[in-house]
């Protein structure tokens, strides 16, 4: 995350980020030792993600087995006719109806009818659409946000810096330092305390205080979101704020419902605030919450699965927006307020009636990994970053694009700073049962194609799918974990029909 320059007194604590008094040699805040801790040097510019060679694709099954519509379990009676949903009569701002796909055709197409590749390096060979007028790159880029993240790569053999629970490290290449917090990926389960007792994370022993602090080492617990889990049924998400930033500002919210016909549905959001606007972590806490919330409300009415995520995308967008209004009291409208304005990016997914619907704006993601890993994995989302964009352009190839500096600038965002908001919705019908992997690019940095992402993900995760988001946000941590790392898992069961049944489809 870029940081205006520091003078080499320490300006802030690397631990907390909280301004340190003259001439303390701990930080008031966390306790951090800070005659220990060199100057922080400049920040450096984003770092070039390495585009792994393209994976031959695997080999279709000999048949599929059409889907039959879940119905309420334990019901007496045989399941009310699934619902009858007319077409989505709104699916993104150009107004293009998106046709309901089959398994054996994902990638698929997002909202505007444009094929989705199954890994990036499916666009190596892309031509572009029409001749470019010329090859200047800078004139020709759309308008973008940096989100001042860290990237994964860099030259080869470069080894992830990676600090050691409860100690100071130097800074690294990129100008972070590492978080003395203990390590989540090997702390040992905390014993249970004594009721209304809390032990501390990093000795596992004190108690804590009502301020925060452990009475034993004095160390500064860890905020509520800088982890959070959360499973309903057999969907589950886990956030957290990884190994290189101070807080986390990704957020999510998964629920369920049902349709009107008795039938549940199922729904993921995943939100990742934009580092380089104010109060990001607001921004995604509100998108997530308002787009889960008008989910919730439309699709009992039985509202079209599809036109109820754009309708979500565009609530969270709203909701965003109002962050950046005036306060209360406020005599005169400051003009300013948009142009650094709260934003983040949104991704979500239903299961409801035998369809999967995803929805995004931004670069976080939807991957599709079949129970039978003999079966392709899938990609079903397509970014909004100003690579994609100039691949899509033919401006570049993907190695290319991915190699510069501007690659994961995005260039569609929630925010009232956004010149104009274009929810993405895509529909897909599978015929064979597999788990849907919503998440930020904290995670997809360390899995960027479909086939890397299949690989990280455990066996089990379907039976398991809290398990399963556990074992993907570990996967980003040993990476480096230098982005905030959210993931939602989303298992899709297929009933197998009898021999001779009718595939139904909407």
């Amino acid at each position: 995350m870029s940081e205006s320059h520091q003078q080499p007194a320490l300006a802030r604590c690397p631990g907390c980020e909280e301004p340190p008094a003259s001439g303390d040699l701990y930080c008031g805040a966390c306790g951090y030792d800070l005659s220990a801790v060199p100057a922080r040097p400049d920040d450096r510019p984003t770092l070039a993600i390495t585009v792994p060679p393209a994976a031959p694709p695997a080999p279709a099954p000999s048949s599929a087995v059409p889907p039959t519509a879940p119905h309420a379990p334990d019901a007496p009676t045989p399941p009310a006719p699934a619902v009858q949903w007319p077409a989505a009569s709104e699916t993104d701002s150009s107004d293009v109806p998106v046709p309901v796909h089959r398994a054996t055709d994902l990638p698929g197409t997002d909202s505007g009818g444009k094929p989705l590749p199954a890994s990036p390096a499916a666009h190596h060979d892309q031509q572009p659409t029409t001749p470019p007028v010329h090859h200047d790159v800078q004139a020709a880029s759309p308008p973008v946000r940096h989100d001042d993240r860290a990237v994964v790569g860099g030259p080869a053999g470069a080894e992830p810096a990676a600090g050691t629970a409860g100690t100071i490290e130097p800074p690294d290449s990129s100008g972070d330092f590492a978080l003395a917090a203990p390590d989540p990926r090997t702390a040992e389960p905390t014993p249970t305390p004594a009721a209304g007792t809390k032990v501390c994370v990093a000795c596992r022993s004190g108690r804590v205080d009502p301020d925060g602090y452990c009475e034993n080492c004095g160390h500064a617990q860890p905020r509520e979101r800088d982890h959070m889990e959360q499973e309903l049924g057999s969907v589950a998400a886990v956030s957290d704020r990884g190994l290189r930033h101070h807080r986390n500002e990704d957020s999510f919210a998964v629920s369920s419902t049902a349709l009107p016909d008795g039938s549940p549905a199922v729904v993921a959001i995943v939100c990742d605030g934009v580092s380089s606007a104010s109060r990001p972590d607001e921004a995604s806490a509100a998108a997530a919450s308002a787009a889960n919330e008008a989910l919730l409300e439309s699709l009992p009415l039985g509202t079209h699965p599809q036109q109820a995520m754009h309708e979500a995308i565009v609530a969270a967008s709203e909701a965003v927006n109002a962050l950046a209004q005036d306060p209360p009291g406020s005599a005169e409208h400051d003009a300013q307020r948009h142009q650094n304005a709260p934003a983040c990016t949104l991704v979500g997914a239903i299961m409801a009636g035998g369809l999967l619907v995803v929805g995004w704006v931004g670069d976080s993601r939807v991957y599709w990994v079949p129970d039978d890993r003999t079966g392709p994995p899938a990609r079903l989302t397509e970014d909004d970053s100003w690579a994609a964009q100039m691949v899509a352009a033919g401006l570049m190839n993907e190695a290319e694009a991915y190699a510069d500096e501007r690659a994961h600038a995005i260039t569609g965002w929630l925010g009232a700073d956004s010149y104009e908001l274009e929810p993405h919705t895509a529909s897909f019908k599978p015929d064979r049962p597999g788990l849907v992997v919503v998440c930020t690019d904290g995670l997809w940095n360390y899995a960027e194609s479909a086939e890397e992402m299949a690989a990280a993900v455990p066996p089990e995760a379907h039976r398991r799918p809290l398990h399963g988001a556990q074992v993907l946000v570990g996967h980003a941590l040993d990476g480096g974990g230098h982005d905030n790392v959210t993931v939602a898992l989303l298992p899709f069961a297929v009933e197998p029909q009898g021999a001779g049944s009718a595939c139904t489809t909407v």
